[in-house]
């Protein structure tokens, strides 16, 4: 008998959180034991998940990364036994009243931390007849994040980061076989650019795209676009989140990415000395 394929079950989370922290903590704990009950092995929320308002909000509710937005998320990966990637929370930067730092932590399924990674590229953009202006109360962050998890090796990116490949492809040299984009992707450019993107990201790298957004108006009039979804390294959205809350699960089959990456190998086709500085 033919052993199956290597496959993992993954899942993505959509919400609208507002500024209720307590709210948003309850929905997200709700939708991963939805996720988890699907027998996914690892669940992505989205972006702010805990809390999405404005600069003066956020700079308040900002936590220790030892808090208890993510210290309940480390008890429910234990409890579940899956791994959770908690989308991004805002942390507190310890002696810096003016900013803070986007960050996302990777939790494994007996509740300790693989990876943290705080978000490099901040949104300072007009867009929709608004401006954002991420930079006046965050701070970038300068590494990348990447780990082993669920039988995945998964880069860690957030949101605005979707725009830089540069980004991805140096995630892919570490070894990355999934790609996480917790996101709060606005309604005015998301119509038109987040699926092409993260499309984009998974064709040119052959990695699975696991990308959990925000949807819906927010408590600070900001609208996000949604529609999240997994896409396969083939470039295919295999499952994708209605508008509203809700979840998406798909199975990752890995056998096949490493068919793709062996009978069409363009990553192993770069020739970085070619392309000057």
């Amino acid at each position: 008998m033919t052993p199956a394929a290597p496959r993992v079950r993954a899942a993505v989370v959509q919400m609208t959180s507002g500024d209720d922290v307590a709210a948003n903590r309850e929905a997200a704990e709700r939708l991963v034991r939805r996720a988890a009950g699907t027998g996914a092995a690892l669940i992505v929320l989205p972006e702010k998940w805990n809390l999405l308002h404005d600069a003066r909000r956020t700079l308040a509710a900002a936590e220790d990364l030892d808090g208890p937005t993510l210290a309940g998320i480390r008890a429910l990966a234990a409890e579940l036994g899956v791994a959770i990637h908690a989308g991004s929370v805002t942390e507190r930067i310890p002696g810096d009243r003016r900013r803070t730092f986007n960050t996302t932590v990777l939790v494994g399924p007996d509740g300790r931390d693989l990876a943290v990674y705080r978000k490099i590229h901040l949104f300072d953009v007009a867009v929709g007849g608004r401006t954002y202006r991420e930079s006046d109360f965050s701070a970038p962050g300068d590494a990348l994040g990447c780990a082993d998890v669920a039988g995945l090796r998964l880069g860690l990116t957030i949101c605005y980061d979707l725009r830089f490949p540069e980004l991805y492809r140096a995630l892919v040299d570490r070894g990355a076989t999934a790609l996480a984009v917790p996101a709060a992707f606005t309604a005015a450019t998301g119509k038109d650019h987040w699926e092409p993107l993260l499309r984009a990201r998974a064709i040119e790298n052959q990695c699975f795209v696991l990308a959990a957004g925000q949807f819906g108006e927010h408590a600070d009039g900001t609208r996000s676009h949604g529609r999240s979804m997994i896409v396969d390294p083939w470039g295919v959205v295999t499952a994708q989140v209605p508008d509203g809350e809700g979840v998406a699960c798909a199975d990752l089959d890995l056998a096949a990415q490493a068919r793709i990456r062996a009978t069409l190998p363009a990553l192993d086709h770069r020739r970085p000395g070619g392309y000057g500085s």
